[in-house]
This record gives structure tokens, sequence and C-alpha cells, in this order.
């Protein structure tokens, strides 16, 4: 069934989107690395599916992730962020992009509703003019506080630090 909502190309979710719209459903989209999966990002995905029907949701391939956040990202390569997120029951289906942001993907899936983080504001997520250009939505919501995988990724580093019991 994960299997199932992993969708290998540009043209495969946009297909899948256009099927869903065509079935009258509102589609989402969203976007992220996720990275070692957290309470954050299930909150996160969450209330994105909660503003319509279905959820696609974006995942920066590897090569992309290093030239966003530095040599030692992605913690989880591709393939395994894919099946996680996949396993989401909130999650409809998910799509990799290789540039350093969404644009391309997101014209291709053309959402009714697209939504980021609370750190963006609605100027600031790309894509946005093109989804209010086609009369959808644009959210930017609120975070989880405390939840982030760069912080995860420090407590982990300073816990385990040699010299430390």
């Amino acid at each position: 069934m994960t299997e199932d909502r992993i969708l290998h190309t540009y043209d495969a979710a946009a297909e899948w989107a256009d099927k869903h719209r065509a079935a009258g459903r509102t589609v989402v989209f969203t976007n992220g690395v996720f990275d070692l999966l957290h309470n954050g990002h299930l909150d996160s995905l969450r209330k994105c599916r909660a503003e319509g029907d279905v959820l696609i949701v974006g995942l920066n391939d590897d090569d992309s992730v290093r030239r966003l956040k530095g040599p030692g990202r992605p913690i989880l390569p591709l393939d395994q962020r894919l099946r996680l997120v996949a396993s989401l029951h909130c999650v409809d289906a998910v799509v990799a992009f290789s540039e350093d942001t969404p644009a391309r993907i997101i014209e291709a899936v053309a959402p009714n509703v697209l939504v980021k983080g609370g750190h963006y504001t609605i100027p600031e997520i790309v894509g946005h003019e093109f989804v209010l250009d086609r009369g959808g939505r644009v959210l930017s919501l609120p975070l989880l506080p405390g939840c982030s995988t760069s912080s995860l990724v420090d407590r982990v580093k300073e816990r385990f630090a040699p010299g430390r019991s």
C-alpha cells in the first residue's frame, strides 16, 4: 500500500492530482525534507490534510538536501524518507523533486491549496503566486513548538559528544 502512494515522476504526480480534482476533491500540497520524522512533521502533515480532501507531499531528493542543508544531510536517504512519509495515514501521495525549490512540482500538481509551516510568510512561500492566480489558497500554518529536525540533530550530537557519559 505504501509503495502505491509513491509517485515516481512529475507527470505521475500531475496525473494523480488531475484525477482527484476531476472527482471534485480539493488537492493540498506541501513539501519539505522530512529527515528524521518527528511529532512536528506529523502535526504539520495532519494540519495540511485537514485543509482539503487529499494531500500530496513533495520531498527534496538527497542532492537538493545537501545543497540546502550541508554535506551531513540528509540523515535518511530519499527512499526511506519517501516510504516513511507515504506510510502516514494523513498522506495520500508523495513525490520527490530535485530542484532547490518546489516550483516545478507545484506547477505540475497545480494544487488547490498550498501549505507551508509558520516560519514562512505567504509571500515567501515558493509557488504562492501560481496557486493564487489559479484561484487557490496559500496557507502558512503554525508549527509545533520545540520540534525541528535541526534541533533534534543538535540534541543527539550534544548527548553523544565525545567525553559525555
